[in-house]
């Protein structure tokens, strides 16, 4: 929840996956490492990260929600497995 009129910027990092970027995060099993990428569109073109990739917006001074959307690339070599990762949100305002 933001002061009415106050603008926002939301940013999301690349995770703990070792060698992760924001447009190519790693989720992790173990040693085994999965590619992910998250999206701040349903339509998953724009890529959700840090400085040019914050998304932007103005407080409306009610509660706002900010849907993430998520994609794992087909045709991993990747095992089977429970993958994780820890994104961290930043909110700037």
């Amino acid at each position: 929840t933001c002061t009415n009129g106050t603008d926002y910027e939301v940013a999301l990092n690349a995770g703990l996956g070792a060698g992760a970027t924001t447009a190519v995060r790693k989720m992790t099993s173990g040693a085994d490492l999965l590619n992910y990428a998250l999206y701040s569109d349903a339509g998953r073109s724009d890529v959700w990260g840090e400085n040019a990739d914050n998304v932007d917006g103005t407080g409306t001074g009610a509660q706002q929600t900010l849907n993430v959307y998520g994609r794992v690339p087909v045709n991993q070599t990747a095992p089977e497995g429970a993958y994780a990762d820890t994104v961290t949100v930043t909110v700037s305002y």
